[in-house]
C-alpha cells in the first residue's frame, strides 16, 4: 500500500505553496491535503476555535503545475487542521506530514510564532515524521499569494527530503525537520544541517497613526536579512544562500545542564531563608 502523506500549511488552502508540495511528492504516495480555509500566518500551535473557526470541513480542489488533487479546507487554525486531518479524514496511519511551502522564511527564534511550524509540531506530537518547508521571499508580502515567488527549488528539495524521510527513521528527538529555501536557490544549491539561531529574526516595530480616537499603534515585523548570531545556524545558512535543514524537538527544555540550574535555584533559596 502506498504511504499516506499529509500536506498542510498556515497560508490557507488556496496557497500556491500548498500545491507546490503536492507537485513535489504526489509520486511518492497517496496525498491527504488538509489546510486552513483562510490565511493563518503566525498562529503558532494555537488550538483555539475562537480564532480559527468552528472546524467545518469542505471539499475543494488544489491545482498546481497543470495537475490537480482533491483537498479539504477546514475552518480552523493550522494545528487544529492537522487534528481534523488525523482524527477525521485519514483512513489509515499517516507515514509523513509536510507543512508548507510557506511564503517567507522561518528561521531563528521566530519558529515558535510560525503557523507552518505549529502545524508541523502538532503532527509530530501525534508521532508522525514531519517536514516543515519555508521559502525566503523578497520583501514582506507574506500574506498574499504572490505569483512572483518561484517554488521550483523548494519543490526539488521537498521531494528529495521527503523521499529520504519515507525510507529512513530519523534519530530520536528530531521530531520535525525544518527546511529553509533561500532566495535564488536552484536544484544545485548546497544544503547544510544547522542549528536554530537564537537571533530574534523578525524585529517588531510600532507604526504610529492618528485617527479620530488619537494615536494608535500597529505592530509590524521586519526581517533581519543577512543577520545571524552564530555560524552553523539556519539564519547563517540563509545569509550565505544555502539550503538549511534544522532538526527541531518537541522537548523545549533548556540544553543547559540541569544540575547547574538546580544549583543556582537551591543556592538562591538558601540565601533567601537565611
Amino acid at each position: 500500500m502506498n504511504p499516506l502523506i499529509l500536506i498542510t500549511n498556515d497560508d490557507g488552502i488556496n496557497s500556491p505553496g500548498l500545491g507546490a508540495v503536492a507537485e513535489a511528492v504526489h509520486s511518492l504516495g497517496e496525498l491527504l491535503i488538509v489546510a486552513p480555509q483562510v490565511q493563518q500566518t503566525s498562529m503558532g500551535r494555537s488550538r483555539t476555535q475562537q480564532c480559527g473557526g468552528d472546524g467545518t470541513i469542505s471539499k475543494t480542489t488544489v491545482i498546481y503545475g497543470g495537475n490537480q488533487w482533491e483537498g479539504y479546507s477546514v475552518k480552523a487554525t493550522p494545528a487544529l487542521a492537522v487534528v481534523h486531518a488525523v482524527k477525521e479524514l485519514a483512513d489509515r496511519e499517516i507515514s509523513l506530514a509536510i507543512s508548507g511551502i510557506n511564503y517567507g522564511e522561518n528561521v531563528a527564534s521566530c519558529v515558535t510564532v510560525s503557523g507552518t511550524i505549529g502545524a508541523a509540531l502538532e503532527a509530530a506530537d501525534m508521532g508522525i515524521p514531519t517536514l516543515a518547508v519555508s521559502q525566503e521571499i523578497d520583501g514582506q508580502d507574506y500574506h498574499s499569494y504572490s505569483s512572483r515567488v518561484n517554488f521550483s527549488a523548494a519543490i526539488h528539495f521537498t521531494r528529495l527530503i521527503a523521499q529520504i524521510m519515507l525510507n529512513n527513521t530519523m534519530p530520536f528527538d528530531a521530531d520535525v525537520l525544518k527546511l529553509e529555501i533561500p532566495l535564488g536557490a536552484t536544484r544545485e544549491t548546497r544544503f547544510v544541517v544547522t542549528r536554530q539561531d537564537r537571533l530574534p529574526y523578525y524585529q517588531s516595530n510600532l507604526d504610529f497613526r492618528e485617527n479620530l480616537f488619537g494615536t494608535q499603534n500597529k505592530v509590524y515585523d521586519l526581517p533581519s536579512k543577512g543577520k545571524y548570531s552564530s555560524k552553523n545556524t539556519d539564519a547563517y545558512a540563509l545569509s550565505q544562500g544555502l539550503v538549511s535543514i534544522t532538526p527541531l524537538s518537541l522537548d523545549l527544555t533548556s540544553r543547559k545542564c540541569l544540575d547547574e540550574i538546580a544549583k543556582i535555584l537551591n543556592t538562591s533559596i538558601l540565601k533567601k531563608d537565611q
